[in-house]
């Protein structure tokens, strides 16, 4: 089944759908009460096919993206399951194409996230993914509250 794509300048707390199939059903909404210009698609929308998940993002930033440090929270059925940090830019030989984006401009990103070394039981997961333009974690550049929804155990 073929993911959706959302392309909206989305009202705070609305939940948009990304996905949804058989076997999992995905949502997110901002934490922030701005609107975003932002779209984000990921194809396959199944837990089933362990193979590569292929996303698309295409975001105009409010801020310059000089420095980014992206923080995951991740529960499981309501209890903590993850807490993970990863650099992303740092303003000095950054590998990632989102680095040096400045306000106003638009990006847009292709990446794989491989489905295969991870393997999610059934159950409800929420999943924060913060964007922070500093190191202590002060300046929010974005905030997206994702809900997973896997309906049936990988065999």
């Amino acid at each position: 089944m073929f993911g959706l794509l959302f392309f909206i300048l989305f009202a705070p707390g609305v939940s948009e759908f990304l996905c949804t199939s058989s076997d999992l059903e995905m949502s997110y909404t901002f934490c922030d009460s701005t609107t975003h210009a932002f779209t984000f698609n990921l194809t396959p929308c199944s837990m089933m096919n362990k193979s590569v998940w292929k996303a698309a993002l295409t975001w105009i930033p409010r801020s310059d993206i000089h420095f980014l440090k992206i923080v995951f929270h991740v529960w499981y059925d309501g209890a903590k399951a993850l807490h993970w940090k990863e650099l992303l830019c740092s303003g000095a030989d950054d590998e990632y194409s989102v680095c040096g984006t400045l306000k106003g401009e638009t990006l847009v990103a292709a990446f794989d996230i491989k489905g295969s070394r991870i393997t999610f039981p059934k159950g409800n997961y929420s999943v924060l993914v913060q964007g922070f333009s500093d190191d202590s974690e002060n300046n929010m550049l974005i905030c997206l509250n994702f809900t997973m929804i896997v309906k049936q155990d990988a065999f």
